[in-house]
């Protein structure tokens, strides 16, 4: 493995660079894109069971939205409860904003890595042939041993540059899906929310003014 970053030439620095760094960022994202942290289950119902109770105090909101994603938003929206809906939809939306902002962190560099790893491995391959030709135009081609190094260090850098962008690529098209469809889910379950505060609130102002 020594030798073939050798052979690489100092383009292979960059590359493994960049293939630590794409690395890193997708282990991050697999742990903090799961959908039970993102998304956590029966969350919504037992927001309603709280609120029904009348048990969302200010620490229960603090928990709430210090425990995932969607109860930082939900937490958005019942703080504004007894606003208007449009209030509250608003509430959440804003926070929607930077909780997908912070689901989103560190994507765009993952999809930055996968175009420029195969560029830098193109740049390896155009010095790796200038190599070739500088030792043709002063040694002629009597000499195998010299035009395999720079033959060498063009395809090295060509493979290494492509090895390190297929996995980034993938990887960003997979993260960019997942954080769309928990955007959908976690706005699907706000919005149930509010038809629910909203419309219990509804059946208590009738009951009200019934009696």
């Amino acid at each position: 493995m020594f030798e073939l970053v050798t052979a690489g030439g100092w383009l292979m620095l960059p590359i493994i660079a960049c293939s630590i760094i794409a690395f890193a960022i997708i282990a991050e994202r697999l742990w903090t894109l799961r959908v039970k942290r993102v998304i956590p289950r029966q969350l919504v119902a037992q927001v309603w069971d709280q609120a029904k109770s009348k048990k969302l105090d200010v620490e229960r909101l603090q928990e709430l939205r210090a425990g995932s994603p969607l109860g930082r938003i939900l937490a958005a929206g019942l703080i504004n409860r007894n606003a208007s809906r449009e209030i509250m939809k608003e509430a959440i939306e804003d926070t929607g904003r930077h909780v997908v902002h912070e689901l989103e962190r560190y994507i765009n560099t993952l999809g930055t890595i996968a175009a420029i790893s195969p560029l830098l491995g193109l740049l390896g391959t155009v010095i790796g042939m200038i190599q070739v030709f500088s030792t043709i135009t002063t040694q002629g081609v009597g000499n195998p041993g010299a035009l395999a190094s720079g033959i060498s260090q063009a395809l090295i850098t060509t493979a290494a540059g492509m090895v390190v962008a297929i996995p980034s690529l993938m990887a960003y098209r997979y993260f960019r899906g997942k954080v769309n469809m928990l955007v959908i889910r976690m706005e699907q379950q706000a919005l149930r929310m509010v038809e629910v505060l909203h419309g219990q609130r509804s059946r208590e102002n009738v009951i009200e003014d019934a009696l």
